[in-house]
């Protein structure tokens, strides 16, 4: 069907009265109907992403109702009487979503789970375990602008599905037509049916409880800190605070601007915590009342940001010196307590610090390196439990703000992480020593490491196609020197690195100790340069990155 015959369909069969309005507000403007139904929704291993509105291109219930009958059609072909947890975070139509998908598998005789409130991501990872249910998803979109919401897949095991898993829903959803072959009942009709059933308080008090095991408490730690807290509207409010509180840190200030569910973010459109606009408010609130710790979560509360007092100042740590700093107070506390297990094993991915290799020598830690996606991580988790020896696990990381330090969940736990954190505050607070202090100290024991992210954005269809030809240009006709630096070697792992599976990312790596990894975002249309470093220095380091920068913002031109 070709994009204009599709969307008069679209506008013959849409029924709500929003997205009725928006078809019929582009009619006669061809570049507008493109942008919606050029293509479909892509559906990959993260689930479906993307910008709510009317569209087969746009996040919408009609979208979301064929993407459930296609996992239902799969569920259903490789168990007898499965059944799913549903969980959702404060974005716009996130509930009605989350609804929509209830409906859908209870028509199709699959038994749901389902959050009676907004609960964090990891919380969903946790009931799918608990409950032994057969998948998950949960409706969100993690970090994205207030204009996007998602819908994430989780298998069995609680980690986001499998490249393998994703084909085969993938061929599932192909196969539904959007209005024809979906069946949906009434939400409160599943409901009694017995089909559809709210996740009780147990579930709930279990995941904290789960991570509250997660604590070290060394014994000089004063839990009487400080903190300031901010959920950026979205769903870390209740588990992180009552978790904190629970734990003994009770002086716990939440800015009231961005305490309670709001899909809009009217205070930080970009509700990312790697970015200090999104911290603004918490920044503000921090210094207000004299805090030296402001910690952020994002909306689906599966990553934290922190900024610590710095001076007269606050200082953002990086996902990747967080994931140090954690996984240095981790071993050096086991190692304290004479808790280590036998051959630990910490999970990093390929974009992430090459620091980890140095500590984790020190402390006779195994490090596995995944690709980008914590599901890999909670993978490695499994094989761990699999062979009887998930204990050896004892932290995982990402670049991208998210961290895990036990087999309570197999994705990235923003309350956990929140949970570590102020733990680690009030240890290093004790002995007079910031997480600036005690950086400084890690890069002057292990050499002068320097990590980046840059993300260059390609809207639209002509994005997409200009993400396809860069990624190809530079895979057929490889540099030869990057920003002055030789290239040594080139990785492709599109065609396998190591027994890594097949992913679109290239890595470049050159004379003294500068690699970049290049991707395309798997949730957004952005291209991704990773560039892992390491110099003579703290300002030495941060101009190879500068360099760096510059190289590839003309490359992307």
């Amino acid at each position: 069907m070709d994009i204009m015959a599709n969307y008069k369909r679209w506008l013959e069969q849409v029924t709500e009265a929003d997205l009725l309005d928006e078809l019929k507000s582009v009619e006669g403007n061809e570049e507008e109907i493109n942008e919606r139904f050029y293509r479909e929704l892509e559906f990959g291993t993260g689930g479906l992403r993307g910008v709510i509105g009317a569209g087969t291109y746009r996040m919408n219930i009609y979208i979301v109702a064929k993407a459930t009958q296609g996992y239902s059609n799969y569920l259903k072909k490789v168990k007898e009487e499965p059944s799913v947890a549903i969980a959702y975070d404060s974005r716009i139509k996130s509930d009605i979503f989350a609804m929509t998908a209830a409906s859908v598998f209870a028509a199709n005789g699959i038994q749901v789970h389902i959050y009676q409130e907004l609960m964090p991501t990891p919380a969903l990872s946790y009931a799918v375990r608990a409950l032994k249910c057969d998948g998950g998803v949960v409706v969100t979109a993690s970090h994205n602008p207030a204009k996007y919401n998602g819908y994430k897949v989780y298998g069995a095991d609680g980690c986001q599905i499998t490249l393998e898993v994703a084909e085969a829903i993938l061929g599932e959803i192909d196969s539904v037509d959007v209005f024809d072959d979906v069946k949906k009942i009434d939400f409160e009709e599943g409901q009694n049916k017995g089909m559809i059933h709210l996740i009780g308080e147990e579930v709930v008090s279990g995941f904290i409880n789960a991570v509250s095991e997660r604590a070290l408490n060394p014994k000089e730690i004063d839990k009487d800190v400080s903190i300031v807290y901010t959920p950026l509207n979205g769903a870390g409010r209740y588990c992180v605070t009552r978790c904190l509180r629970e734990n003994g840190y009770t002086q716990i200030t939440i800015p009231t601007e961005q305490e309670m569910p709001d899909g809009n973010f009217t205070t930080c459109p970009y509700p990312n915590p790697e970015i200090r606009e999104a911290l603004e408010v918490g920044l503000k609130k921090a210094k207000e009342v004299g805090s030296d710790l402001l910690l952020a979560t994002d909306p689906d509360c599966d990553r934290v940001g922190v900024a610590v007092k710095d001076g007269n100042d606050y200082t953002l740590i990086s996902g990747n010196q967080m994931g140090i700093l954690l996984f240095d107070y981790i071993c050096k506390t086991y190692v304290a307590n004479d808790t280590m297990p036998k051959n630990p094993v910490a999970v990093t991915t390929i974009v992430s610090t090459k620091m980890i290799d140095k500590i984790a020598a020190d402390y006779g830690v195994e490090v596995r390196r995944v690709l980008t996606g914590f599901k890999f991580i909670g993978e490695q988790i499994g094989f761990l439990e699999a062979d009887g020896e998930v204990d050896r696990y004892i932290f995982g990381f990402e670049e991208s703000y998210g961290y895990l330090s036990g087999g309570h969940v197999r994705d990235k736990d923003g309350v956990n992480a929140a949970l570590l954190i102020c733990e680690m505050f009030a240890h290093y607070k004790a002995k007079g020593i910031s997480f600036v202090d005690a950086l400084h100290a890690l890069y002057e024991k292990y050499g002068y490491f320097k990590e980046a992210l840059q993300s260059i954005t390609f809207e639209g269809a002509s994005g997409a196609k200009k993400m396809a030809e860069l990624m190809d240009s530079l895979r057929k006709n490889p540099p030869a020197e990057i920003a002055g630096f030789k290239v040594v070697g080139v990785k492709d792992y599109a065609q396998g690195v190591g027994d890594l599976p097949k992913s679109n990312v290239l890595e470049f790596n050159m004379e003294n100790d500068v690699n970049v990894l290049v991707r395309p975002s798997g949730t957004e249309p952005k291209i991704k340069m990773y560039y892992l470093v390491k110099g003579d220095s703290e300002k030495a380091g941060a101009d190879i990155v500068t360099s760096l920068e510059a190289y590839f913002t003309e490359v992307c031109k």
